[in-house]
């Protein structure tokens, strides 16, 4: 039922993947799916805030945050599922929108957050975005 299943994660909260990951994991198993693990990086081409930064900040920035993410692929990722990582860049929502498209997953797993509002209590900003934005299958794991 699904070839290619995508897991954003936030590399500085543990809460976006820690329930989400065994979730996505055994999908993969069940389908036979490879995982592709995405993290979003701000965009700091923006004038106004690429101007408080060192000229190869973005550059750096990408430098770690890929090492990281590997680093995570590799703990937690177990070596018979087949991984891609993916670093993108924008608002996280807007990112993982167009990550999946792009990449073509059949589905998105995700962890909600429980942050302010109501519907942030529910969802969470960024995956209620997802989930009303996106095009294919969102799963919401809480």
């Amino acid at each position: 039922m699904y070839s290619k299943i995508m897991l954003p994660v936030d590399l500085n909260q543990e809460s976006s993947w820690s329930k989400a990951l065994p979730t996505a994991l055994a999908l993969c198993r069940s389908f036979g799916a490879s995982l592709h693990v995405v993290t979003v990086l701000p965009d700091y081409h923006m004038p106004i805030v690429g101007s408080y930064f060192p000229r190869d900040f973005a550059k750096k920035a990408h430098e770690a945050i890929t090492q990281a993410q590997h680093d995570f692929i590799k703990a937690n990722v177990p070596e018979d599922i087949q991984v891609q990582s993916v670093i993108v860049d924008g608002s996280p929502w807007e990112a993982i929108v167009k990550a999946a498209k792009k990449l073509e997953v059949d589905l998105i797993v995700m962890a909600s957050h429980n942050k302010r509002k109501f519907a942030d209590y529910v969802l969470g900003p960024n995956a209620e975005h997802v989930v009303h934005h996106a095009k294919i299958s969102v799963m919401i794991v809480r």
